[in-house]
């Protein structure tokens, strides 16, 4: 069985091209004849732009040639023989054909041919290299990820997970009787996601199939500790053997810091003389290097804490002389054995706040002491000044009637 081809004039150069039906029968026939001493193309008669590369190796190759916007001329790499066979290689080859029909250069939109990229792969190969290097605290984001995002998603192709998908995992969430904010922070996750698949170029821009979704309208949730669970909690910390959470515990109610603040909080910037806790710029939320005021009982409980040569953190693990990564097993057994089990650690924060309001602080006070960038984050605490602002009245009317003195 002989090779038979035909020719055709290439009109840029000039030359004449072997042209056949790219197909087993001639593939068939390339491996019966003796290798070529140079590099053959042969293109196929049906499918103008498609072609086969052979090279005197033996190995051949699968391109689509085209014409950009700008009339230079293009190759498209379909693949190689031994990972493709012919028949894929020609429905590759006409989706190329109808992106060039619709507009798209192949070479500069290759996400739009693959559709093999999956969540899980680009998670792992690009979207956590990127937040790693630009977002503090990632290792919680990853952890969500890891629990609720990548079980349904982890094995979709980027390009096929549709708001149909998005809002089927919505659904689920609230059927297992998550909160909405959780879910709302999930899908911002997922969203999140998207949008640097997008800024990194692995998928079509306004693509993000998050955005067809709507979020949850959100309550907000503010939790002080009354006198009564106060006195609870503290009497668990006494009794309690995790003595390091528990000094945590007391000292994010001392300070009203942020749980990481302390938890990644160094020796170097603990300043006794001025009592205050330097937070840098870097694990700072307002990306500001901000103080963290320093009570008596805050220092006491700083001094008391067990130091270790060569370990810079005010709060470490033992074995590893590194920050706890979580201590949330240990606090919900403190917060369910003091009788509030709905107590999060992040509500320690608010009761802070509660307690200097109602000590007759200014909001001034509160935002300065929290580290409040935005004065309106602090105007959550408003209404909890409404009993110091009567107690102010009335003591204004008190003093009136003092110095109007007795009258008929």
């Amino acid at each position: 069985m002989r090779l038979r081809l035909g020719y055709r004039s290439h009109n840029e150069s000039g030359f004449f091209m072997p042209i056949a039906q790219l197909s087993t029968e001639l593939l068939s026939l390339l491996f019966a004849s003796d290798s070529p001493k140079q590099v053959r193309t042969f293109f196929d008669t049906e499918l103008k732009g498609f072609m086969l590369e052979q090279r005197p190796s033996g190995g051949m190759t699968f391109y689509f040639r085209y014409q950009d916007a700008q009339k230079r001329v293009r190759l498209y790499r379909i693949g190689k023989l031994a990972d493709i066979t012919v028949q894929q290689a020609r429905i590759k080859a006409y989706e190329i054909k109808a992106l060039l029909l619709q507009g798209h250069d192949p070479k500069r939109e290759a996400y739009r041919l693959s559709g093999a990229l999956t969540l899980g792969t680009f998670v792992d190969a690009h979207y956590v290299p990127y937040v790693a290097a630009r977002k503090r605290n990632v290792h919680v984001d990853l952890g969500m990820l890891r629990r609720h995002i990548l079980p349904p998603f982890g094995d979709q192709p980027l390009t096929r997970i549709t708001v149909g998908d998005v809002y089927k995992f919505q659904q689920s969430l609230l059927a297992r009787e998550y909160a909405h904010a959780t879910v709302n922070r999930l899908l911002v996750l997922l969203s999140h996601i998207f949008n640097v698949a997008i800024r990194l170029e692995q998928v079509p821009p306004d693509t993000n199939p998050c955005k067809g979704v709507a979020m949850f309208k959100e309550t907000q949730r503010e939790r002080y500790l009354s006198q009564g669970e106060l006195a609870a909690l503290f009497a668990e910390l006494d009794r309690n053997p995790n003595i390091l959470v528990c000094q945590l515990v007391r000292l994010l109610l001392y300070t009203g810091a942020r749980k990481r603040e302390l938890l990644e909080a160094r020796w170097d910037e603990v300043d006794f003389t001025r009592r205050v806790l330097w937070v840098p710029p870097e694990r700072s939320k307002s990306k500001r290097r901000r103080p963290i005021a320093l009570s008596n009982e805050a220092i006491e409980i700083l001094k008391a804490l067990p130091r270790a040569d060569g370990v810079p953190y005010v709060f470490f693990n033992p074995q590893t002389a590194k920050p706890p990564v979580s201590v949330f097993v240990a606090w919900d057994s403190i917060r369910k054995r003091a009788g509030i089990p709905d107590f999060r650690m992040h509500d320690l924060r608010h009761s802070f706040a509660s307690f200097l309001v109602n000590a007759g602080r200014s909001l001034y006070d509160v935002q300065r002491l929290l580290g409040h960038h935005d004065p309106k984050v602090t105007m959550r605490y408003a209404h909890l000044s409404q009993q110091t602002m009567v107690e102010a009245s009335d003591a204004a009317a008190s003093t009136i009637a003092a110095l109007l003195g007795p009258r008929n």
